[in-house]
């Protein structure tokens, strides 16, 4: 089953899903469960756990989803080897630099280079997408008008709070009205009943710009949705591309071959021939319809809200059709390492409107957008200031929450090296700066949606021309039992706590507190203080349930549950950060999310029948 034509050319150049299923397969990386499993909560808890084993597990060919006759196939990308298959390299920078040497092309001089230059074009046409005339693999099997029915498709629910089942790997094909250029993005789709969905368009994605245009004129939008096609084409409807440029383009150039496309049935677009699923419809730019909450990739629920729907004009799909999925939570996820791609892949695009950047690094507690390390070759004063606001102006760059600027000698391969850093030579005054700007719509942190506090912070070493960082005092040690006794005798909401770098200038505390309506964050704050801890100490707080032991968890917590305009303080040369949840008593005026967890009968199934299967 799904063995691959060994006359597809080239290493990335899988023509479809079977292909790369194949292929995964050949080289160990996938798991066939032949066993019945439940699309309700099942697959994605087996897939969470396969997620989070050492290394992003394998991936998993469901092949008796419940109830349901396509097998399902999950965290197909979610493995530093499965997404260099994915796209066809076994060095993701070496990809980058590739798509970076068509970037910076100079202009041809002599008759040679001009020769040169317009044989490299046509090649480049090679890239670009081509037409079938007839009926594709992806139209064998056709339903239209009342034979579509959703409820054969084995569409996870995936999280237990979820508001229903959604299609979580959806490559959707829209056009401009204005331009006809067209997109492939990818946003989630609830399903409501048999023939329609939400769209779930963020305000910031083309998908929803386009969408824009359609309202303006007061027209119907036509919308192709692929579920399943070849790893190419999904991982380019991830890519954060400039607006006009299509995506299909960056899947024929990490296939090194184009992507052959049909025309719909039912409507003025084409998807890919080769797809295992298409629904075809129309989206009213009247018509809203609640949608969600969604266990989310940041790891909490997104709210529910209106958002438009999608009429399903038109089911197709192959014979033995494969329905993709996948599960977002807290990180690690397969998502996580859709994003690495991105970020060693747009690396060197970076650096074609930056150069003096080396390196960044995106944690992937951060959740994509809330915490970016960027190495710099410094060569004049306040360069890390201008690359912060460089990038807080470029394009999915602008939703970063936290920016922190190094020299190009970091080791991002170090962890725990940049926090280090901060601890010896951050100085409080000079080198952090607090401003505003837009947000990502999934952080819930900020005050309000889509807009909130960023923190640029500049740990490169200081230039002729620059202020020099204060002489740092005399570090005293700090004993920090003692300290925590007196807190807790003055303060019993705090009920925890973990020190680190008491040697260096800022020790680091890391608190467990228990608020309430009386006791909130500036005064615990107060109280923290008034027992004069030593200056340039950092105090994180944390709620009490957490583990302060586990480093990735307080990572995430931080960067998700603080707003840089709110929940700092800083006084007499200590600051103090509040990483807890936030509620009215805090004049937060939003509702918070709920953390995204599986139920517990539903945890000791998927355990059971994950060691059964060999998936952990």
């Amino acid at each position: 089953m799904f063995k691959r034509d060994d006359a597809a050319s080239g290493p990335a150049n899988y023509r479809n899903l079977r292909e790369f299923i194949a292929a995964l397969e050949a080289v160990g990386e996938l798991i066939r469960i032949g066993e019945p499993c439940s699309p309700y909560l099942e697959i994605s808890a087996i897939t969470d756990l396969a997620s989070k084993s050492e290394g992003g597990g394998k991936a998993l060919l469901f092949e008796r989803a419940t109830g349901y006759d396509f097998p399902v196939l999950t965290n197909a990308f979610g493995s530093r080897k499965r997404i260099n298959m994915a796209l066809g390299t076994s060095d993701l920078p070496a990809l980058g630099q590739r798509l970076k040497s068509i970037v910076q092309l100079n202009p041809p001089r002599s008759l040679a280079e001009k020769l040169a230059f317009a044989r490299e074009a046509l090649g480049w046409s090679r890239f670009l997408p081509r037409s079938r005339k007839k009926r594709s693999p992806c139209q064998e099997l056709v339903y239209q008008g009342d034979e579509v029915d959703l409820s054969r498709l084995p569409v996870l629910h995936t999280w237990p709070m979820d508001g229903g089942p959604f299609v979580t790997l959806p490559v959707v094909f829209t056009r401009s009205l204005e331009t006809k250029a067209r997109n492939v993005g990818m946003y989630r789709l609830q399903v409501f009943d048999r023939n329609s969905t939400g769209m779930h368009w963020h305000i910031h994605k083309d998908g929803a710009h386009f969408f824009h245009e359609y309202c303006k004129a007061g027209r119907r939008m036509e919308v192709a949705v692929v579920i399943g096609c070849d790893p190419a084409v999904t991982y380019a409807a991830t890519a954060p591309l400039p607006r006009g440029i299509d995506e299909l383009l960056l899947a024929g150039f990490i296939r090194r071959a184009p992507v052959e496309m049909v025309k719909c049935l039912t409507v003025d677009l084409e998807v890919p021939a080769e797809a295992e699923i298409v629904l075809e419809g129309y989206v009213d730019p009247e018509e809203r319809r609640l949608e969600g909450p969604f266990g989310d990739h940041t790891g909490y629920y997104s709210l529910a809200d209106l958002y438009p729907v999608f009429h399903v004009t038109a089911l197709t799909h192959r014979r033995g059709a494969v329905y993709s999925a996948t599960v977002v939570g807290r990180p690690p996820m397969e998502d996580c390492y859709l994003a690495l791609a991105t970020e060693r892949l747009f690396l060197p695009l970076l650096q074609t409107v930056q150069p003096e950047i080396k390196d960044y690094w995106l944690p992937w507690e951060g959740v994509f957008h809330n915490l970016a390390v960027v190495a710099i070759e410094k060569t004049y004063p306040r360069q890390a200031w201008k690359v912060m606001q460089a990038l807080w102006g470029s394009g999915q760059m602008s939703f970063c929450k936290i920016i922190v600027v190094v020299d190009a000698a970091a080791d991002f391969g170090d962890r725990g090296s940049i926090l280090r850093l901060l601890s010896a030579v951050l100085d409080f005054s000079r080198d952090m700066n607090i401003t505003e700007g837009i947000l990502d719509v999934l952080d819930h942190a900020a005050p309000q949606a889509c807009y909130g506090g960023k923190l640029g912070i500049d740990l490169t070493r200081p230039l002729a021309g620059e202020a020099p960082r204060r002489s740092p005092p005399v570090v005293c040690r700090f004993d920090e039992s003692l300290f925590w006794l007196r807190l807790r005798e003055r303060e019993p909401a705090f009920s925890g706590y973990r020190f680190l770098f008491g040697d260096a200038l800022h020790p680091l505390l890391l608190l467990a507190v228990q608020k309430t309506q009386v006791r909130q964050f500036p005064g615990l704050a107060r109280s923290f203080l008034s027992l004069e801890p030593p200056p340039g100490t950092i105090a994180i707080f944390f709620d009490a349930k957490e583990d302060l032991e586990d480093d990735s968890l307080l990572l995430w917590r931080l960067l998700n549950n603080c707003d840089p305009g709110r929940d700092l303080i800083l006084e007499a040369d200590r600051l103090l950060v509040d990483a807890t949840r936030k509620g009215p008593e805090d004049g937060y005026c939003r509702q918070w999310p709920e953390d995204v967890a599986m139920t517990p009968e539903v945890m000791k199934i998927a355990l059971e029948k994950a060691k059964k299967w060999g998936v952990v």
